[in-house]
Parts: structure tokens; sequence; C-alpha cells
């Protein structure tokens, strides 16, 4: 059986996806209007800072995440997994990681120093294998793999049904009563950057 290959988001999707969501939604088109082309297919494939991200921003505004991933860089020589394996724990809770995150971007280091963990074969697996081999990892739920899917891998149509910022925006845009698994139907296959377009919206309220 042929392998599949998984698309990211690029410049010419991002088009079209624009222009989908436009004709398919008068909300999607009057935020783009308002905050212009979504900047997903311009991201650098980052896999492993991308989940450590994650996993800082958990249960945090975005302000608390920014300000301690400050810290954890000025701790750490590099972003990456061995820089995380070079210091210790003690080291890494210092800089506002609670204990547990910290445990948790560790193991995520030592999975992906010793092979455990191949982002190569993540590209090559369908949006819920992803979510699926993430899982299986200390600290990373359905929420984490589903941003790393997002941001990380730039699938096209992620739609985070459990994300508390989306379901406030689809509120806020549709109605207090509007349901984003609902409403997300009409943004097909481009979940992923109507996404964006709610999280960039509650920015600037």
């Amino acid at each position: 059986m042929a392998s599949i290959k998984y698309h990211p988001l690029s410049a010419r999707m991002i088009g079209a996806a624009e222009k989908h969501l436009s004709q398919s939604c008068e909300v999607m088109a009057r935020l783009i209007i308002v905050h212009g082309s979504c900047p997903l297919a311009g991201r650098e494939f980052m896999p492993f800072q991308t989940l450590v991200t994650s996993i800082i921003s958990q249960q945090l505004s975005a302000k608390a995440a920014d300000t301690i991933e400050r810290r954890v860089l000025a701790v750490v020589s590099s972003f990456t997994h061995a820089g995380f394996l070079a210091v210790p724990l003690d080291a890494l809770r210092s800089s506002g990681l609670s204990s547990a995150k910290a445990r948790y971007i560790i193991e995520l280091a030592q999975r992906v120093n010793d092979g455990r963990l191949n982002f190569d074969v993540l590209l090559r697996q369908s949006d819920e294998d992803v979510i699926a081999t993430l899982v299986n990892l200390p600290g990373i739920g359905r929420w984490t793999a589903e941003m790393f899917l997002i941001f990380g891998l730039r699938r096209p149509d992620v739609l985070a049904l459990g994300d508390a910022g989306l379901q406030r925006a689809t509120r806020l845009l549709y109605g207090k009563n509007a349901d984003l698994e609902s409403v997300g139907q009409t943004w097909r296959p481009y979940c992923s950057v109507a996404s964006w377009y709610l999280w960039r919206h509650l920015d600037d309220n």
C-alpha cells in the first residue's frame, strides 16, 4: 500500500483557505479583512520547541506563558532536546516551571534523544495517529497534540473542540448559544486557519 503524504499549509493553501472561509462565512470574511492573511504557512518546522511551548502554556494565560518561556530560554543553552537534557531539573523549576511540567519536558527530551519519538515519522501520520502517538507522552493530552498539529505540522483542518479560547470566541462572534463543533463545519477543510482568526480576534478584545 502506498503511503499517504500529508501536506502542510503553504502560501497557496492559505490563499485557498481564505477564499473558502470568506465565501462560506460572513464572520470569517470580516475577520480576514480586519486581521489580514494568516501566517501559519510561514512557521518554521521546529517540532520539539512547539511541543515544549505547548506544555509550558497549559493552564496559563498567554502573558504568563510568554514570561515563563523567556525565563526558560535564559536557563537552557538552546531550545532543543539536547539543551534541556544539559540542565538540572532544579534549574528548570527555578525558571517558573512547575515540577510536573519540568518532568514532562525532560521526559520528552529523553524520548527524542533516544529515538522513541521520531518527528519524521509523525510527518507521515494522519492527524488522529499523531494525536494517538503524542498522548502517550506524560503531560501531553489531546489539546496539546492538536496545537502541535496546527503550529508544528501546519495541518490545515484541525479543530480543537476543547480549547476554551475558541469556544469563547465562537460565542462572541456567532452568538451566546453557538456551538464550536457546529459552526466549525462551515470552515472545513480549513479549520486550522479559521481557528487562527478566532484566536487573533481574542487578542484584540
